[in-house]
């Protein structure tokens, strides 16, 4: 997210001097690195906590567009930097991965049947295709047929234009360029305080890590895109808009197999459905992924806790965000959420055999000795007040923006990276609405939807996609 937002800045005001403090030695250690998430181009394709079903059996697909539409807004801005060379090798951070949803049990299988004749008739979802047929699924998911005991009751969709991104290595690239186009990049240099003056300028006291000394920027803006550090630094700015807000710290686990014979049967990212109580954040999945040129895979995410905002962090975090504008929000939430307790509290004590049992409902013949565990990264859910009722507990990605336009800041968790450029975007129209207003034109030069929806737009689609794909080399 910051190095999108440091890149469209540079697009639109060249001359704007940009500077960008990270405490680690190097980008994406924290959430954007590519074992620290599942690396899946969210695009609605496969996640079925983005098409509920309510009690008369009715699908809402508007959340899947949304999330689909933003995600073609990221695929567009990044096509446009490959083609001006401003990133390289797109090969390197995005492959084309085929995304499957797959479910188990009639209901499940109707649900999925009817989001499918839904979905596929929308523009940004053709091709979209369903099966129960055993000879089919095993086309499709290979490795998770092989020693299925039964084939009643399960099916699938397909969607050959999924993607994986490695995260890691696209905010890597941004960064580099930003660097070549004059932005000032100091890495081991920690954020301590944020003040604002009489003036509206920011006063932002930074602590030289190499050195150990403090140092004092004046800023007009400033964006905080900390990852789960973003709380504390937002509550630091004593803005109107940083209280009565919390947040809840999840961390996750992923077992990963790298052995070729496991690794090549299968191909694609295999959504399923959220166990009850479970964040969408922790749905199952068995995710292709392509790594510093390896390839792996990946099934999770397994929830646990850690009282830490990032992986870095302080086991002091959770305790240090309670203050007394949100502790009763923070306490409403606790009493809401009992569910989410209960199913944190299971996770937590499941053993790496339980772990592998629940693999294997995705791969029945999963061998422990093949997969190993690793820690992933850590989320922040965000938890606020709304007209759904105190304490309410947020899972999407959340943007803050001051009224004076100030200084805004990212909270919040999936679907994140995928919508970063729209994400942006809407940073810069509420924190500069004026000089926005200008910036439309360029915009539009470097994102030919903006401003439209493209499911309205079939043929515009069908254009900028072929184009796009061309350039990612994703066709």
């Amino acid at each position: 997210m910051s190095a999108t937002l440091g890149t469209l800045i540079k697009d639109l005001e060249p001359n704007w001097n940009v500077k960008m403090f990270e405490t680690l030695e190097s980008p994406a250690l924290e959430s954007s690195g590519p074992w620290n998430n599942a690396g899946t181009g969210h695009s609605a394709l496969c996640e079925l906590n983005y098409t509920p079903e309510d009690t008369d059996g009715n699908i809402d697909i508007i959340k899947a567009v949304n999330v689909n539409e933003k995600w073609q807004t990221s695929l567009q801005y990044w096509a446009n930097l490959v083609k001006e060379g401003r990133l390289s090798a797109p090969e390197e951070f995005i492959k084309k991965v085929p995304h499957l949803s797959f479910v188990e049990g009639k209901d499940n299988v109707n649900y999925l049947r009817k989001r499918q004749e839904i979905l596929k008739e929308h523009p940004l979802f053709e091709g979209m295709e369903f099966s129960t047929d055993p000879e089919t699924l095993k086309e499709w998911m290979p490795l998770m047929m092989e020693g299925r005991e039964s084939f009643e009751d399960i099916a699938a969709t397909y969607m050959e234009k999924g993607t994986d991104v490695n995260f890691g290595e696209l905010t890597r690239q941004l960064f580099n360029n930003l660097q070549h186009e004059g932005v000032s990049l100091n890495y081991k240099h920690e954020v301590l305080d944020l003040k604002q003056m009489d003036n509206g300028k920011w006063e932002v006291k930074v602590k030289d890590l190499n050195t150990g000394s403090d140092e004092f920027h004046i800023a007009d803006f400033v964006f905080i895109g900390a990852g789960g550090g973003s709380l504390p630094l937002l509550q630091k700015t004593k803005i109107p808009e940083s209280k009565n807000i919390g947040g809840f710290p999840v961390s996750g686990l992923f077992l990963v197999a790298q052995d070729e014979e496991i690794v090549n049967k299968h191909e694609g990212k295999v959504y399923g459905k959220a166990k009850v109580g479970a964040p969408p954040m922790s749905v199952p999945h068995l995710d292709t992924r392509y790594i510093d040129g390896k390839k792996s895979l990946l099934f999770g995410p397994f929830a646990g806790f850690s009282p830490k905002f990032l992986k870095t962090g302080s086991y002091f975090d959770l305790i240090g965000s309670v203050k007394p504008n949100n502790v009763f929000t923070m306490l409403a939430s606790g009493a809401k959420e009992m569910p989410l307790t209960k199913y944190l509290i299971s996770q937590l004590m499941l053993s790496d055999d339980d772990r592998i049992e629940e693999l294997r409902e995705f791969v029945p013949t999963a061998k422990k000795e093949q997969w190993e565990t690793i820690i992933a990264g850590q989320r922040v859910q965000v938890i606020k007040d709304t007209d759904k009722g105190k304490g309410t507990l947020m899972f999407g990605t959340e943007t803050i923006v001051s009224q004076d336009g100030s200084v805004a800041a990212l909270l919040g968790a999936s679907p994140g990276a995928s919508t970063s450029t729209d994400a942006m975007i809407d940073v810069l129209k509420r924190a500069f609405p004026e000089e926005f207003i200008e910036w439309q034109k360029e915009i539009k030069k470097m994102i030919p939807s903006y401003g439209k929806h493209l499911g309205d737009e079939k043929e515009m689609y069908e254009l900028i996609d072929k184009e796009v794909r061309e350039i990612l080399k994703i066709k």
